[in-house]
């Protein structure tokens, strides 16, 4: 099993739960975060003063999958989370060497 975080800007994300429900991805937990990278945030002003905004708002969108499906489900995150632009975001894919369904104490891929 695989775990998948991607952090990406905050109005892709309707489009990328979508493009994740097309493929049957059901399950994924979004966070709001803040955070900068080459991007480096802006200046804005605000009542005449001018100021740094360099922690810009992101959403990281976390899931779980099989081994098998990683390749589809990253490029199909990564399709709809881009831009094009500087700031789209980064995904990142984590080992998982246990799952399981607090409800019924499923393990494993049938945890997922």
């Amino acid at each position: 099993m695989k775990k998948i975080e991607a952090i990406i800007q905050p109005h892709k994300l309707d489009e990328v739960k979508e493009a994740l429900k097309g493929i049957g991805v059901d399950g994924m937990t979004i966070t709001e975060v803040r955070g900068h990278g080459r991007q480096k945030g802006h200046k804005e002003v605000y009542r005449g003063m001018e100021y740094e905004v360099d922690l810009l708002p992101k959403v990281k969108v976390e899931l779980v999958i099989s081994d098998a499906r990683l390749d589809e489900i990253t490029n199909v995150l990564a399709g709809a989370a881009r831009t094009g632009k500087i700031g789209d975001g980064k995904i990142f894919v984590f080992d998982v060497f246990e799952a399981m369904r607090i409800r019924n104490g499923e393990t494993g891929e049938a945890a997922l």
